[in-house]
Order: structure tokens, then sequence, then C-alpha cells
């Protein structure tokens, strides 16, 4: 299982798998970062890229990708959902599941809490994979929980609204 927390400057991922007996394990986790100094078409251009070669190298089953979260600012969920667009399209080439989950929803399925801070994001991924620390940066393990998040509820039907 692959999952991503899109951004343009900075794009966290998490790759984890499930043994035979149920119990998850982290593979890797880490960011793809872009230049601040390019232009938006090459940052995601670049996320893209990145993308495509962690789905070659893990070939995971399935994918989760935070959903785009609507805060103040309309021209940050305009320029998350660019890099949500390449991620997207990185997955749909690939024909790989994806499954997208609102940044409520994965906090509450891996912290129990829909309001979690990050650190509070972190130490859960933290506590649920047995690790030594929490992964850093704090958007490496918004993508981990992403992934964890699928691992959770997403055997389970989705209802609408919820």
């Amino acid at each position: 299982m692959l999952g991503i927390d899109p951004g343009t400057a900075v794009t966290g991922y998490g790759v984890v798998s499930r043994t035979s007996a149920g119990a998850v394990s982290l593979r890797e986790c880490g960011v793809i970062r872009t230049s601040p100094e390019l232009p938006l078409l090459e940052r995601i251009r670049d996320i893209y890229d990145a993308t495509v070669g962690l789905l070659e190298r893990h070939r995971p089953l399935a994918v989760s990708v935070e959903d785009v979260f609507q805060g103040k600012n309309a021209q940050s969920a305009l320029k998350l959902g660019h890099a949500r667009g390449a991620i997207l399209l990185a997955v749909a080439h690939a024909g790989v599941e994806l499954a997208e989950y609102a940044p409520r929803e994965i906090k509450k399925a891996v912290v129990g809490n829909g309001n979690a801070t990050k650190d509070q994001v972190g130490y859960m991924v933290q506590q649920q994979l047995r690790l030594k620390t929490p992964p850093t940066p704090a958007d490496a393990a918004d993508g981990v929980a992403a992934a964890l998040c699928h691992c959770m509820v997403g055997a389970f039907p989705r209802v609408s609204g919820r």
C-alpha cells in the first residue's frame, strides 16, 4: 500500500505492507520536494515523475491519496489540486486501485480524532508500526497515515456523507 499526502512544495509518501498474519510494517517513507524557484509546470512534472518511480519500485496493490482540503485560501487548494492531478495521472497510468480520503478521515482512522495535530499523527504512526521514532518530516508521517487509513478502513464499504 502506498499512501500519499500531496503538496506542490513537499509531497509526503509512505509504503506499508501487511503480512499473512495481518501485521502492518513500514517499507519506506519520505518526501518528494520541488524547488519553489521552478515554474509550477516543472514542479508538477517532478511530482508525477517521482510518483511513477515509487509505483515502479514498490508495485503497490493500491494507492491511498489525501483529498484536497478547502481552507481559507482558494489559491492553495488550487495548487494542491494540481499536485493531486499529477499523482492521480501516475496512478491511472500504472493501473493501480485508487482510494481517496479526506484529511479528517485519515486522522480519525489513525489517531481516533479527526482534528488531530501533525504531532499526534506522527506519534500514532510510530505506535501502530512499532517504530523507534515518528517518521520525519511530518509530511512523510502523513503519507504513512494515508496508507494506514486504507489498511484500516479500505476493505469496508464507504458510506457517502461520513
